[in-house]
């Protein structure tokens, strides 16, 4: 049984066309298997454009999208007013030595113009949404502050931490502390010693404390005895050491567990002093200073602050360092003894990290911002830039031991000095 090709009997509309086509109505059934003759056959009938001046055709629509549509048309719907593209296209298929033009051709590829010009729409609307989500999410985190943390919730169980009333007892220091301070211009009024003595005579004494191994608080407290000492009372240069020892002497019976004996105090002074003469020091000192000896002291304020800037073992001895390099200067007496504390653990904290470093936490428990501390905290870094020259190097000899950390290999924070 012979059957005519469907696209042959497609479109009866047609007919007339058909009667000018070869006939080839009643081909053996060989002849459809051999594509030479039906190649031969249907060449008359291939009235359709190469695939290249389709392209060429399609260029002129600047539209990528509106030039693909085009020629999905072409490819998928058979159109009535083309036959003859119809039946090619049934004839045709078997035969693989066809291009057919049923491969969408991508016309972005080929128009470099368009695709560099023309900017789809959902980018731009995908851009935009992104730049509002990045403009909320800065919104957001101005918003956002840094939460304030409890830093005794860890010591609740421990009884020697006292957490329930050791914010009344830092309440009370803050606000005694100015009573205990003395005034930076008290040597104007002696008369046979000067600021220059006082920082030899402190920075000798920071000596004699390492040498003892006795507490930090001692050296504090002792400093503290001393100028208040001085601010009340007259005294000649050749008993400013005496003074000294005499202060130590009282500071080590006040913090001290065991205390140095009178007698190392005057080997110290290579036996300068008699006992007697230690001992008269002594009362005159208790007497002026009317045994008021439970003052604020920069060390006081030290332990708090560093526990609320968590610090470690490195930030606390560049701590000491920087607030043990103030106690020789007789300048630094116009801040208060929390301030220096303060500005110390700052100032240490811009030296080790080389950038402003001062959180919220330690801003609540320390009562001062950053801006408050910055004109102290310079002092301390010009100090810190010179303490290993010059004369008066105890401080920097005894925090370049091991014992100490060598925390004077820290470099000074100089970019404080910059703003």
């Amino acid at each position: 049984m012979f059957m005519l090709p469907l696209s042959i009997i497609a479109d009866p509309m047609d007919a007339s066309k058909e009667n000018r086509l070869p006939s080839f109505s009643l081909l053996p059934s060989s002849d459809l298997q051999g594509h030479p003759r039906m190649e031969e056959t249907l060449k008359p009938l291939h009235h359709r454009l190469p695939l290249r001046s389709i392209n060429q055709n399609l260029m002129h629509n600047k539209s990528p999208v509106h030039s693909r549509k085009s020629k999905g048309d072409t490819v998928g719907h058979h159109h009535a007013p083309q036959p003859h593209a119809t039946k090619k296209q049934n004839l045709l298929a078997p035969n693989p030595s066809y291009h057919l033009d049923s491969d969408i051709v991508d016309i972005d590829d080929d128009d470099e113009d368009a695709s560099d010009n023309a900017v789809p729409v959902f980018v731009k609307h995908t851009e935009a949404m992104l730049d509002e989500i990045d403009r909320i999410e800065e919104i957001e985190m101005e918003d956002v502050q840094e939460p304030v943390l409890d830093i005794d919730a860890c010591d609740r169980k421990d009884p020697l931490a006292v957490v329930e009333y050791i914010d009344d007892i830092y309440t009370l220091y803050k606000k005694i502390e100015n009573s205990s301070c003395v005034s930076p211009n008290y040597m104007t009024s002696q008369f046979d010693i000067n600021e220059r003595m006082r920082a030899i005579l402190i920075d000798w004494l920071i000596e004699v404390h390492y040498k003892f191994e006795l507490l930090e608080e001692t050296l504090f407290l002792t400093v503290n005895l001393i100028d208040r000492f001085l601010e009340r009372q007259a005294m000649i240069r050749k008993k400013l050491q005496l003074v000294g020892v005499t202060a130590m002497l009282i500071a080590c019976k006040y913090e001290e567990v065991s205390v140095p004996t009178v007698e190392d105090f005057i080997l110290i002074t290579d036996k300068a002093y008699t006992r007697d003469e230690v001992l008269d020091m002594e009362k005159l000192m208790m007497n002026i200073l009317q045994f008021k000896l439970s003052v604020p002291t920069p060390y006081m304020f030290m332990r708090r602050f560093l526990k609320a800037a968590h610090s470690d073992k490195k930030l606390e001895l560049l701590s000491f360092f920087l607030v043990e390099l103030c106690l020789v200067e007789c300048k630094m007496l116009k801040f208060s003894p929390s301030l220096l504390a303060a500005a110390a653990i700052y100032t240490a904290q811009c030296s080790m990290y080389q950038f402003k470093q001062w959180t919220k936490t330690s801003e609540w428990y320390t009562d001062y911002s950053e801006e408050q501390l910055l004109e102290c905290s310079r002092l301390m870094v010009t100090f810190h830039g010179k303490a290993g020259s010059g004369k008066l190097t105890g401080v920097y000899r005894k925090y370049s031991t091991l014992k100490y950390g060598c925390a004077t290999k820290i470099e000074p924070a100089l970019f404080l000095l910059d703003n």
